[in-house]
């Protein structure tokens, strides 16, 4: 996407949808999104950008506050990694047949890993743990939440997915980023309802979030939690 900019506001402008009005996010790396209806010219969106300034900086301001939270993590021993919520410890190891384990509270990293690929290769094995883990973790969510949601999911997909937790495709597939599986249980949980419920509503507006609450009436504490918390998920 190319970006377009509002005084000193830069933003993306996503293809027009045939929602009512339009709708402005900040995604978690800090991009401003924009969707708007068909029929809206590029001028048209940029004036409803312009009318909604004051919000834009408030809100970008709160992500920079919010994105204090992000880490760099040291591939050492001792460092922590997050697994469901809970950190466990890196030990590295030299007497491993695997690359990665998580045994004994600790995660287990082939030394090998690190003195061969470096850094790159050993988040890649931590990617693939997370998205492995997560294939069946998914998996067994849907299976309990989908009924509860009337909806048929025809697939699973846990992969990188840039700055989106997730996203439900036309085509009835659900695609996880594998970071989520960093968060703690019940937020993942909140992942997946969230997900199940844009099958009935492609935007964030009342109607969805209260497909959402028949389901979690507990949805805003959950949602802060990620607010808050997302850019820590992270190796």
């Amino acid at each position: 996407m190319t970006p377009r900019r509002v005084r000193d506001i830069e933003y993306f402008l996503l293809p027009g949808s045939s929602r009512k009005t339009t709708d402005i996010v900040i995604e978690r790396d800090g991009k401003l999104v924009v969707r708007s209806p068909l029929h809206y010219s590029p001028e048209q969106v940029d004036a409803v950008v312009e009318s909604k300034r004051m919000w834009i900086y408030r809100n970008l301001a709160e992500w920079k506050d919010l994105n204090i939270t992000a880490v760099t993590r040291e591939w050492v021993n001792g460092e922590t990694f997050l697994y469901l919520g809970c950190a466990y410890r890196l030990t590295l190891v030299t007497d491993q047949k695997s690359s990665l384990k998580l045994k004994n509270g600790r995660f287990c990293l082939s030394r090998n890993v690190i003195e061969q690929g470096g850094t790159e290769a050993a988040k890649a094995i931590f990617e693939h743990f997370y998205t492995d883990k997560g294939q069946q973790r998914f998996a067994n969510r849907i299976a309990y939440f989908a009924p509860r949601t009337g909806v048929e999911v025809a697939g699973i997909k846990v992969k990188e997915m840039g700055y989106r937790w997730a996203s439900f495709g036309r085509n009835s597939v659900i695609n996880f980023h594998w970071k989520c599986m960093m968060a703690p249980p019940k937020i993942i949980d909140y992942i997946v309802v969230h997900e199940l419920c844009h099958f009935y509503q492609r935007n964030h507006s009342d109607a969805f979030w209260n497909e959402v609450d028949k389901v979690m009436p507990d949805w805003k504490e959950r949602k802060e939690w990620l607010r808050k918390h997302g850019a820590s998920l992270d190796v």
